[in-house]
């Protein structure tokens, strides 16, 4: 620990400080060019998700016989509602024609027009290879295909739907994701800083260093997305620009809470700064690694879009605390006190926080701790009980998107209404050529199966495409794919796949189930370990993972609460419960670091129950400043069309203000009052001893009632 303090204090010397800013200037130089290529990385397609041992994933690639895996269907559909026209199948028909000149689409493939028996609608199905270019090309084919249908339409309306229409739509959500969520997360941070600063030059130094740390890690995730196989998309970069500038504002706030309080101890702003990293560095950098290997145990999930997110937030963590350890203290010491102004920290004044807010919560607890921890966690277990009502089973691409419906769902509807459910999204079976024909007969047998093709025959494999009866991203297609399933895979040496839109969507969620309860346990496990080893206890460490698995508990229950009867949702993706228990967890337990590695270190001087007042007071407001940081920085994520992204935001949100201002502040340090001592067994803290919670000295008893 030793030789970590001392690389702490390396900024805060007089010559290194300027090199710790030289260094940072290169590497935002080289850095800044390549976040910007990141966007053209991105893999929103759901089949390169999957894991290679999902059957869906099987049979796309046995699909590479009769076409390549990058082929993404646009489904154009017309609609009039008094009825189509001679001039509209003229209109469809010359389209098509047009259609086969948009770059990628399959020369010879175009399907259609092909008219709805009640004569109101018409559709085209257009085969596109996007090559691995993904969701950009997928919105540049759209935006091709609706110029053509569009012109001269007279009155027919047309939409794009099918995998490339939800693909494109999903581009447009995500794909302003990176100056969207940049501006709002700016704005609220500039705002929170400026409230707990009150300091109209101080907020700018944090900012900048967040800035830094935001694309030097964008950089880095580019670099192994393009040349080291991680898999990146919109929801893991949404989540990355987030929890990055929250996480780096809140390391921002301890160490310039430190550096205050020094400053009033040194006349020396070096020695003010080495002192603050000497005794805050190992709080942050203990609770930054807790967070970064509770975010790489993700890596164990079957799902490539969350075992890949793991890493990408990890990065995130790991650049923007190592800036926040440099850079930042680096740019202070070269500056004045001044850049407190106007509540400039003078040399041997008084640390106000001793008698602050904190002080006098803290002291209000120590009449009745016992009471107050109990009524806490009843409190928190009747709001855990609204996770009965929790439905995390999936969305539909209806209800992926918030607002106005966008154009992939309108054509969708369409489609439903006018056209088999599973049109243009067929169910695909592939087995040995040698029992062809048992395998078409055992397909078409299925219940909600109907027009199944011929088999098409071609290296020994047999390709067979069948249409479902009810919409492919419903309840009732999976349940059609499981009937599937277990009638092909009975064919005696057919050795038969079955994929397709819907086989995927179902082996995801499947691969959800199973991540959830790999992961979770995994994941307390670890942060138990490393609680252990840092607080050097088994009694802390056991206490604080239960506060924030009875936090987490809670918040999940007030949001399905919100999700279901405020805010209409129809329900939350099968990956929610996961990533949210993840974010509360590490980030829950980052704060919990916060505040156990003070009180741990205030329990030295005097007892543990002064501990965990004076710990209470000295880091309440900076913690409670933080909460709200990132609390903020996820509530941005509402501001996005995305369903899961907006749900992710309000959970962690809530739960982080939930877990600063209740749980730590009350639950917490009540038990650290109540159970005193014993918190820190079996380490040398735990014989040391302390007062009665009940005797308090009047000084004390004064504090807790002004």
């Amino acid at each position: 620990m030793s030789a970590l303090r001392k690389i702490a204090e390396i900024p805060a010397g007089r010559w290194t400080r300027w090199l710790v800013v030289a260094i940072w200037l290169v590497v935002i130089a080289v850095a800044l060019p390549l976040s910007f290529k990141l966007k053209g990385v991105e893999k929103d397609n759901t089949s390169q998700w999957l894991p290679a041992n999902a059957e869906s994933t099987k049979a796309l690639a046995a699909q590479s016989h009769f076409q390549s895996p990058n082929i993404s269907t646009a489904i154009v559909v017309y609609d009039r509602r008094s009825g189509v026209t001679p001039a509209d199948r003229a209109k469809a028909a010359a389209d098509a024609r047009r259609f086969a000149a948009i770059r990628g689409v399959l020369p010879g493939r175009v399907v259609g027009p092909v008219f709805s028996a009640d004569g109101k609608a018409i559709q085209t199905i257009v085969p596109v290879n996007l090559g691995d270019r993904g969701s950009s090309e997928a919105a540049k084919v759209a935006v091709a295909i609706r110029d053509i249908t569009r012109a001269g339409a007279n009155g027919l309306s047309s939409h794009v739907a099918g995998q490339l229409g939800n693909a494109a739509d999903n581009h447009s959500v995500f794909g302003g994701i990176d100056s969207t969520l940049l501006f709002w997360s700016l704005a609220v941070i500039i705002v929170i800083l400026l409230i707990s600063y009150r300091s109209p030059v101080l907020w700018l130094l944090p900012v900048m260093a967040t800035g830094v740390a935001l694309y030097a890690a964008l950089a880095v995730v580019y670099l192994l997305a393009a040349h080291a196989g991680l898999t990146v998309n919109g929801l893991s970069e949404g989540i990355l620009y987030v929890l990055l500038m929250g996480a780096t504002t809140d390391y921002a706030l301890l160490i310039v809470a430190r550096y205050r309080e020094e400053l009033r101890r040194h006349d020396r702003r070096q020695v003010a700064m080495a002192m603050a990293l000497r005794r805050s560095g190992p709080a942050i950098v203990a609770s930054g690694c807790t967070v970064i290997i509770a975010l790489l145990m993700m890596t164990f999930a079957q799902l490539n879009s969350t075992k890949s997110l793991g890493p990408v937030l990890a990065i995130g963590v790991a650049v923007g605390m190592l800036a926040m350890l440099t850079l930042l203290p680096a740019m202070m010491v070269i500056l004045p006190r001044g850049i407190f102004w106007p509540y400039r920290p003078a040399y041997g004044t008084v640390e106000p926080s001793d008698g602050g807010l904190w002080a006098r919560v803290g002291w209000r607890i120590a009449f009745r701790p016992r009471l107050v921890w109990i009524s806490t966690a009843v409190l928190l277990g009747v709001l855990a009980f609204g996770l009965t009502g929790l439905k995390a089973s999936g969305l539909t691409n209806a209800e992926s998107f918030r607002g106005t419906p966008p154009d992939s769902v309108v054509g969708e509807a369409l489609l439903t209404a006018h056209f088999p459910a599973g049109a243009g999204e067929p169910v695909v079976v592939v087995g040995n050529s040698r029992a062809a024909a048992p395998l078409r007969a055992a397909f078409a047998a299925t219940p909600g199966i109907i027009h199944v093709t011929r088999p098409a025959v071609r290296a020994g494999v047999a390709y067979i495409q069948g249409t479902l009866t009810s919409p492919p991203d419903s309840a009732a297609g999976y349940a059609t794919i499981e009937r599937v399933r277990a009638r092909v895979h009975a064919v005696p040496t057919a050795r038969a796949l079955v994929g397709g839109y819907t086989a995927t969507n179902l082996d995801i969620a499947r691969a959800s189930r199973h991540d959830r309860v790999v992961i979770i346990p995994i994941v307390l496990t670890v942060v138990l370990l490393i609680l252990g080893l840092l607080l050097r206890s088994l009694v802390a460490p056991l206490i604080l993972i239960a506060t924030v698995v009875l936090s987490f508990a809670a918040a999940l229950g007030v949001s399905a609460f919100f999700f279901n009867h405020v805010f209409g949702f129809a329900g939350a993706d099968t990956t929610f419960p996961l990533f949210v228990f993840v974010f509360l967890v590490a980030l829950g337990i980052d704060y919990n670091i916060f505040l156990m590695t003070r009180v741990r270190e205030e329990a030295k001087r005097r007892d543990a129950r002064h501990g965990a007042i004076t710990g209470l007071a000295a880091t309440g407001g900076v913690i409670t400043a933080a909460g709200f940081v990132l609390a903020g920085t996820f509530t941005v994520l509402a501001t996005l069309k995305s369903t899961i992204l907006a749900e992710i935001g309000f959970a962690v949100a809530f739960g982080i203000l939930l877990d600063t201002i209740i749980v730590r502040a009350v639950l917490l340090t009540a038990l650290n009052l109540d159970v005193g001592r014993r918190m820190w067994w079996p380490s040398k803290l735990a014989p040391t001893p302390d007062r009665p919670p009940v005797q308090l000295t009047d000084a004390e008893v004064a504090v807790a009632r002004s």
